[in-house]
């Protein structure tokens, strides 16, 4: 039966309905997480005196990266759960709870067993809502061609940059003002009114969002359980044993979410369930997530070695009063929530002659690494001396800036080429990327503080534009196999 005017009006009031609701409910997750990303390394670091833990920084820096790099690898386990055993919508809806009840623990508990249980609630709750959300909004736009889904994409984007930017303005402002718990319990306050925006917009989802798309079968549960029982035994013993000291987390992290990516592209690529055109997608999809991953480990030094820097180097004081150090990351994703309508409007302008996803990432990748040549200059220019503020602003925009190639392009790629069979799968792997840029960030920031500042910009600086130029001048052959047999 044709579908007639008014239906299609009432259609795209709905998936407007629907993205909207899920992009108003990330953009607070985003503002409890980044909100509690913000000042965690310098809660990790400041003196017992002034409210922190006065750990060392490779110590701080480990724990940051590795946190991050947790959150985004138990979101494999978050989109296996939304297809074989829980259904997406009542997965980000528990997801979203566990999240409140871990900031909760972290704004009235203290010390290390107040930050341990509160990160650990965080993880477990943001790999049950993070990628079932943007697999909903990949349903609700499932019918939409490819350069309208990435515009659509976009727009949820600038939603989780925006909540990127509310949570560290006002989390770094009450850390400033009264202290790190009132900031977290902030981060708490966030969480539950994501909440309540998803119980209210739950009405416009696809009948998908309440479905368990392959259910997992009694035998097989029953083994599921004792993987997941035997896992947790084996890391009750490595931290026991002294295995999991803080400043091997992020190596830990890197290597587990390197092993798990390699493990999941195997898994898919020899299933019988995947056909030949979506194979060579999985594929050619392997040197993005590469690219996508090295990204976000320079993006994401703006929590580890960026912090050590403002820490040691910039002077935040303006008259009596001193810049909130929370709000230094701020100026980067505000920078990606200025640029990203700018960057859905020229994709959608441009259609089907805009850059495909392997040069809008080499571009990405080029930008960064320029943010770093900047940065070493003015680090370079003022050696041995503190750095202007205005610069450090000026390098956050540039960075920031930068997500506009890779950030959304990744998200609506990854729903693109999902295999039908591993739809839930192929997001998740997707957000293995932050996985593993979180915690390569780690490992970065223990690198700051074992070489001189000149040296790290100009290796990070290097890396990034070598990595760019490569992939861009790849991007041809990956292109043939990534969008083979899809309409782009």
């Amino acid at each position: 039966m044709a579908v007639t005017s008014p239906q299609r009006a009432q259609n795209s009031k709905s998936e407007l309905q629907g993205v909207g609701g899920m992009a108003f409910t990330e953009l607070w997750e985003r503002f409890s997480f980044y909100g509690l990303q913000s000042i965690l390394a310098f809660y990790l670091l400041d003196a017992l005196s002034q409210g922190g833990l006065a750990l060392p920084a490779a110590a701080a820096v480990g724990i940051t990266g590795a946190y991050g790099g947790a959150v985004y690898l138990a979101q494999l386990l978050g989109a296996w759960a939304g297809e074989r055993l829980v259904s997406p919508h009542r997965l980000v809806l528990g997801g979203g709870i566990v999240i409140a009840l871990g900031h909760i623990v972290l704004a009235v508990a203290p010390g290390l067993l107040g930050l341990g249980t509160g990160l650990v609630l965080i993880v477990l709750g943001t790999g049950a809502l993070k990628t079932n959300i943007t697999s909903i909004v990949g349903f609700v736009l499932a019918s939409e061609s490819a350069a309208k889904k990435d515009a659509g994409f976009s727009y949820f984007y600038m939603a989780i940059n925006t909540g990127a930017v509310l949570g560290p303005l006002t989390t770094g402002l009450a850390q400033n003002q009264w202290g790190f718990h009132i900031g977290f319990g902030l981060a708490a306050v966030g969480m539950v009114i994501a909440l309540i925006q998803y119980v209210r917009s739950a009405r416009f989802l696809p009948p998908h969002a309440g479905q368990v798309s392959n259910p997992l079968p009694a035998a097989a549960l029953r083994k599921a359980l004792c993987i997941a029982v035997a896992a947790i035994v084996v890391i009750a013993l490595a931290a026991l044993s002294g295995l999991l000291r803080a400043e091997r987390l992020s190596m830990i992290v890197t290597v587990g979410t390197l092993c798990t990516a390699a493990a999941y592209f195997t898994f898919i690529l020899r299933s019988g369930n995947v056909t030949c055109f979506e194979r060579r997608r999985v594929r050619s999809y392997i040197p993005l997530f590469l690219g996508a991953s090295l990204y976000f480990g320079l993006l994401f030094a703006k929590f580890t070695a960026i912090s050590l820097l403002v820490e040691s180097r910039v002077d935040l004081s303006i008259g009596d009063w001193s810049f909130p150090v929370g709000w230094i990351t701020m100026i980067s994703s505000a920078s990606g929530v200025a640029m990203l309508p700018v960057g859905a409007a020229i994709w959608k302008k441009m259609g089907a002659r805009q850059p495909k996803a392997g040069a809008k990432f080499a571009i990405g990748l080029v930008q960064i690494g320029l943010g770093f040549a900047f940065i070493l200059a003015i680090s370079a220019l003022f050696d041995g001396t503190t750095i202007p503020f205005p610069y450090i602003v000026v390098f956050m925009f540039i960075m920031g800036s930068s997500e506009i190639f890779v950030g959304p392009i990744g998200l609506s790629l990854a729903t693109q080429i999902a295999p039908r069979a591993f739809t839930a799968q192929m997001v998740a792997i997707n957000f293995l990327t932050l996985a593993l840029g979180s915690s390569l960030s780690g490992l970065l920031g223990q690198y700051f503080t074992a070489v001189s500042n000149n040296t790290y910009f100009l290796t990070l600086a290097l890396g990034a534009i070598a990595a760019g130029l490569s992939l861009y001048a790849l991007r041809r052959p990956i292109h043939r196999s990534l969008y083979a047999g899809i309409e782009v």
